[in-house]
């Protein structure tokens, strides 16, 4: 009797600690979950556009790329830059150390007036000499010439008329904008696909957590259903254990798929590029995706792969090569530019600028440089180039064969995730329907509760697998459109 009345009081306390877990659920689980997933007034619910308007807005990826594109425009307009004349303002200072030394063959007597009138003259040049200390000096029977300080300021310009190589680089700074734009496209569309995958892990998620949320409850239904019965003596104990090992078994597939619709909410604001404590949730359901399945799946049967990023930066890669053979070429033509020059000089002992006479020296100027031979430096230049470009081209070819190939493994997979959702949408109906005869045979007392599980358990398999067949088709589609460049936003 003893024992009796323990096993009561222990169905007593299941009975209660299985009540205390549903309302611990009921009163924590779910709260935390619509915090998270979108269910209190101060939450952000979001669609699919805006989710992906706000990214090109928002993500980083993206914002670097536009700052590429930026970097590769002021490139472009410094190369142009060199069209123009460059003026350049100098002024130099040059103090002497030792003169230079000029020495003159002549004969003294040529001078006119003989021996004498070349004594006079060699005396009054000494008388001069001696008299001036800016006169020169002689040095070891020379002349020395120059004078100690020399100041000079002067304004330079030159520009480039005829430089074939110029032109062609800068056609190559143009291809490099057009590479950078591109690349921009390029982390858009990846952008857009992370988005798309994050939005759809979060309607995953959630639709993980309704059905095991279900089980759950069904759970607890039937925990209750054979604790009267085992009150009554009506079912066994081994039902009854069985019972509650469901219950205990069904909370921790709650929690976890709780805790995948929050971090599936961080990933989707991560790739967005917003606040990671921002309440934002998303609007919709993997249902509503799957009614447009059939539609997609005829609207992606051309593979046009024009707009593939990937081949377009190829193309743009090419060119510059192509480019760059042309570019390699011009060096063997001539160029042309032209030079001008206005300065003024002055040379002096000593650094009284008041006394200083400023002379002024100017130039304009033609230069011609026509290249002969270096070495066949240039001709074996312009032969890598050429080998470079057929090397890309043959690159563009096999991505393309390769790219081809994603395509059509993506359209095999979404037939293939589309004729599994009309599978799986039949057994969930089958399985709903086996659920319902098997719980009203189980209440009448012709099934056992190892059949009810097992009904409980096809519902579960197929739901899941039905949600799993959109998410893979959702998924396989969003990789499609990214390599066919089909689904790209415009900021």
């Amino acid at each position: 009797m003893s024992r009796f009345k323990n096993m009561i009081a222990a169905v007593s306390a299941i009975a209660l600690s299985a009540g205390t877990a549903y309302a611990q659920f009921r009163s924590d689980a779910e709260p935390a979950a619509a915090e998270e997933a979108g269910k209190t007034d101060s939450t952000v619910v979001i669609t699919l556009d805006q989710a992906l308007r706000i990214a090109l807005s928002e993500n980083v990826s993206v914002k670097v790329a536009d700052m590429e594109i930026k970097k590769s425009e002021y490139a472009k307009k410094g190369t142009y830059a060199a069209l123009f004349p460059q003026i350049d303002i100098s002024g130099a200072y040059q103090r002497t150390i030792k003169k230079q030394v000029m020495y003159m063959d002549f004969d003294m007597s040529s001078l006119g007036g003989g021996a004498g009138a070349g004594e006079g003259a060699g005396e009054g040049a000494a008388d001069a000499a001696g008299e001036g200390s800016e006169s020169p000096s002689k040095s070891n029977g020379g002349l020395e010439v120059g004078r100690w300080n020399t100041w000079s300021a002067g304004v330079s310009a030159a520009m480039p008329i005829v430089n074939a190589q110029l032109w062609t680089s800068i056609k190559l700074t143009a291809l490099d904008v057009e590479l950078a734009v591109e690349k921009a496209r390029s982390s858009r569309l990846d952008m857009v696909t992370q988005v798309k995958n994050a939005y759809f892990s979060v309607l995953l998620a959630k639709e993980a957590f309704n059905v095991y949320k279900e089980v759950y409850e069904n759970a607890i239904a039937n925990f209750e259903q054979i604790d009267k019965k085992y009150k009554a003596q009506k079912a066994s104990e081994m039902e009854y254990l069985r019972a509650k090992t469901n219950v205990s078994n069904a909370i921790p597939n709650v929690y976890n798929a709780e805790s995948s619709i929050i971090l599936a909410l961080w990933q989707l604001k991560a790739v967005m590029g917003v606040d990671l404590d921002m309440a934002l949730d998303v609007a919709g359901s993997l249902d509503d995706w799957s009614q447009s399945m059939f539609h997609d799946i005829h609207s992606s049967d051309s593979l046009d792969l024009s707009a593939n990023t990937t081949l377009r930066q190829l193309d743009i890669q090419v060119e510059q090569l192509a480019q760059n053979v042309k570019l390699q070429k011009m060096a063997c033509v001539p160029t042309l530019s032209l030079g001008f020059n206005f300065s003024y000089n002055a040379m002096t002992n000593d650094f009284n600028f008041k006394e200083y006479q400023w002379t002024p020296y100017s130039y304009v100027g033609l230069s011609l440089n026509i290249p002969v031979f270096s070495g066949l430096k240039r001709h074996n230049n312009i032969r890598q180039a050429k080998v470079q470009h057929s090397e890309l081209q043959l690159q563009k070819t096999d991505t393309e064969r390769q790219l081809r190939i994603a395509a059509k493994n993506q359209l095999i997979t979404m037939e293939t995730c589309m004729k599994s959702y009309y599978a799986a949408e039949d057994a969930v109906s089958t399985a709903r329907q086996s659920y319902d005869i098997v719980s009203r045979s189980y209440e009448l007392g012709r099934s056992t509760l190892t059949d009810l599980n097992d009904a409980q358990l096809a519902v579960v398999q197929s739901q899941l697998a039905k949600s799993q067949a959109v998410y893979n088709f959702l998924s396989a589609k969003s990789q499609l459109e990214q390599l066919i460049g089909a689904d790209f936003i415009e900021e």
